[in-house]
């Protein structure tokens, strides 16, 4: 695991955004790796470009990435009014790498951040990987239903 390093970035990302900073306050291209890291392993993320990234890292409370080297392996991201309601987003590793604790590290950074330890509920929504999100804590809510207006 040591192999791994794990960014925690300041509210809305302005290294990542602006400057591509990765570890060590580093210029890596971030910004385009996070490009590519939605392109090749998030097929709900496979047409964002790096303006709409930009507004995006913009808007996000709490944003995590997880390198190897000089590559982004992992991303995550939440949002949050600090008391409520926090929302995980766009969590997402490498597809060669899963299975090695990588995904469990991202989102239980984004737990561990105050603004998000210290809400009330944490939500989330995923397609594939629901059984992943239950062995962190997460539960099936029946009672709830998600609804959608929008593309």
């Amino acid at each position: 695991m040591n192999r791994y390093r794990l960014v925690e970035h300041a509210p809305g990302a302005p290294g990542l955004r602006w400057f591509g900073l990765g570890p060590d306050l580093r210029p890596t291209r971030g910004l385009l790796k996070l490009q590519r890291l939605f392109r090749k392993h998030a097929f709900w993320a496979q047409d964002r470009n790096q303006p709409q990234l930009k507004r995006m890292l913009a808007g996000s409370t709490v944003v995590v990435s997880l390198w190897r080297g000089k590559r982004m392996v992992g991303f995550g991201r939440a949002t949050t009014d600090g008391v409520y309601r926090a929302v995980l987003w766009d969590v997402v590793v490498a597809g060669d790498l899963q299975g090695r604790g990588l995904g469990r590290r991202v989102v239980e950074a984004l737990l561990s951040a105050t603004t998000i330890r210290q809400t009330e509920r944490v939500y989330l929504m995923t397609t594939k990987s629901a059984g992943f999100y239950q062995q962190l804590g997460f539960k099936e809510i029946k009672t709830q239903r998600m609804l959608i207006r929008g593309q």
